[in-house]
């Protein structure tokens, strides 16, 4: 089995992409990957996507970027595993490697949401969930996740205030990240008073809809040694699943996938929660970040929201998380976001943060999820000094 290390990574600025198509996109992203790794190209492509074929009218994704860049003859296809696609295709490609199937394999996450129409996004984000249950009966993928944040205020007297501060942190950290959706800093009261989605959700607790995509060049302990790049390695790349809709967990409230999949990850790469300098929490909604970071062990249950209140979670804190704005004020162009979580980890590691860098970091963790934590993967990274 060999080593697997970041060769490169490749981001598009997340945002309204009019003029481009899904294809324009993954190949842009794949593009400024390869050229960052200064090397020959990949032996195969694994695309992550979750609704190209609603939001992009277009299917067979893997071989379409293949062509597009030229590549044919190489192995390439999509996997699907709703917001967490991303995170499932680096997954894919991290196995190829790792086993020695191949020496060099690229990731890319991609998404098309801005041609859709606000009701019609809302229907393929419910596509993550049972349809019988849940959509065909009007409930939407944000009602579930409000439900979530009602019963965890009410069971551990959370404030609205105090679960405002996520998207605030969020929004700070994206300030000075090139590739974000929005830079601009908010505070507590911009969140909790902003137009209600699904109570007790506000309008600034949701991540955006945006296009996007992100790309990572996988390679083992031969191909680094021909990059003149520092040496990242995934230690860790672990998937797991829980009980597919939230009514039918025995609490709803602990996100099991992502607790059984973070133990195995930190086995698996011989490290412990007060190893990690750098966190890519999965806070698609203010809920879903609080409930990761205690089912991730960072917080105990109930505390998560008090915790991030007391610094605990800032740029500067003990834990640092979203460094780069997370899905919040990055953005989520969810089958992408997997992807963009892993690269930002890189470039901490690697020092090539900017003015997101955390000082010292070596040793990161990535949590992406699909539907509300009916899939989970974590990787961990670490870098040259592991």
């Amino acid at each position: 089995m060999s080593k697997v290390y970041v060769g490169g990574v490749g981001m598009i600025p997340i945002g309204d992409h009019w003029t481009k198509s899904i294809t324009d996109l993954a190949a842009d992203a794949a593009l400024k990957t390869i050229k960052a790794a200064n090397l020959q190209n990949p032996e195969m492509i694994v695309v992550g996507n979750m609704f190209s074929a609603t939001g992009a009218k277009q299917e067979h994704l893997g071989p379409l970027v293949t062509s597009e860049l030229g590549l044919e003859g190489i192995p390439a296809f999509k996997v699907e595993t709703a917001c967490a696609s991303a995170a499932a295709a680096l997954n894919v490609a991290y196995t190829y490697v790792k086993s020695g199937e191949v020496d060099c394999a690229l990731a890319i996450g991609v998404e098309k949401m801005r041609d859709l129409e606000p009701s019609d996004t809302t229907q393929s984000l419910s596509m993550a969930e049972r349809y019988e249950y849940t959509s065909s009966m009007g409930v939407s993928f944000v009602a579930l996740n409000a439900m979530l944040a009602r019963m965890y205020m009410d069971k551990y007297e959370v404030s609205r205030d105090e679960l405002s501060y996520f998207p605030v942190l969020a929004h700070n950290n994206a300030q000075n990240t090139t590739h974000a959706q929005f830079r601009k800093p908010i505070e507590i009261a911009n969140v909790s008073r902003s137009p209600e989605v699904s109570n007790p959700l506000t309008l600034l607790d949701c991540a955006p809809v945006g296009d996007g995509a992100a790309a990572m060049l996988l390679v083992n302990e031969k191909k680094i040694a021909e990059i003149n790049d520092e040496a990242i390695e995934i230690t860790a790349s672990v998937g797991t699943t829980s009980r597919f809709s939230i009514f039918e967990r025995d609490d709803m409230l602990e996100f099991t996938a992502t607790k059984e999949a973070t133990k195995k990850a930190l086995k698996e790469s011989n490290t412990s929660i007060k190893d990690i300098d750098v966190i890519e929490v999965h806070d698609a909604f203010s809920i879903v970040a609080a409930l990761s970071l205690e089912a991730m062990g960072f917080s105990r249950s109930g505390e998560a929201c008090k915790d991030a209140c007391n610094g605990i979670y800032d740029k500067n804190g003990k834990y640092p998380s979203v460094t780069f704005g997370g899905l919040k004020a990055r953005g989520h162009p969810v089958g992408a976001t997997g992807l963009y979580q892993a690269a930002e980890a890189y470039l901490q590691l690697s020092g090539k943060a900017g003015l997101n860098q955390i000082e010292n970091a070596n040793v990161a963790i990535t949590q992406n999820v699909g539907a509300v934590d009916t899939s989970s993967y974590i990787h961990v990274l670490k870098g040259e000094n592991n």
